[in-house]
């Protein structure tokens, strides 16, 4: 439920670029969607919607969450603003670069990681285990900023949209596979040394 609600703002951005020069109307009220803009307009309501609707749910606001939202409103503040879709290209890039830097970062301050402060309460894995995920995470990080700036600017604007859609789900999904490897086997061991008498 929670993903599928992280995911809506960008389906929302996807579907409203796919009806460019279509017009909606309520009432005496009539918009003409206009590309990329009017994606980032819908991608900026639904995200501060994601805020609201998960705070009044869970009770709580998560610090990613409300990282991502910022991001979404000045970068796409900027691009509708500007008129210039740069800026809205870039958020991906730059967002993930400084979680990228913060990962990394955390390998080398204090006694746990990020990974490991994020997920240690859940699962009791040995440190070179988690500074390993840690990397895996930063790389991902770079990786996925570095790509989406290479198609915004070697590609057309229509192509980078349907690729920072699929991208998202098929990086994250990479991801987790990832994870899971590296954490998988350690799991198995801790799961067989609670079921020894």
């Amino acid at each position: 439920m929670k993903q599928l609600l992280e995911m809506l703002p960008l389906i929302l951005f996807f579907a409203v670029y796919q009806m460019d020069g279509k017009t909606l109307s309520v009432g005496d009220w009539q918009h003409t969607i206009d590309g990329i803009f009017s994606a980032t307009a819908a991608m900026m309501i639904a995200t501060t919607i994601q805020v609201i609707v998960t705070r009044l749910l869970t009770g709580e606001l998560e610090k990613r969450l409300l990282w991502t939202t910022v991001a979404v409103l000045v970068f796409g503040g900027a691009t509708l603003l500007f008129r210039d879709e740069r800026f809205i290209q870039w958020k991906p890039t730059v967002f993930n670069w400084v979680l990228m830097l913060i990962f990394v970062g955390s390998q080398f301050i204090g006694q746990k990681n990020l990974v490991e402060r994020l997920m240690g309460s859940q699962i009791d894995l040995p440190g070179k285990i988690w500074s390993r995920v840690c990397w895996l995470w930063s790389a991902h990080f770079g990786v996925v900023g570095t790509l989406n700036i290479v198609v915004a600017y070697r590609y057309s604007e229509s192509v980078w949209v349907s690729y920072k859609m699929y991208s998202a789900i098929g990086f994250t999904l990479l991801l987790m596979v990832l994870t899971a490897a590296l954490i998988g086997p350690h799991l198995k061991r801790e799961m067989a040394t609670e079921d020894t008498p």
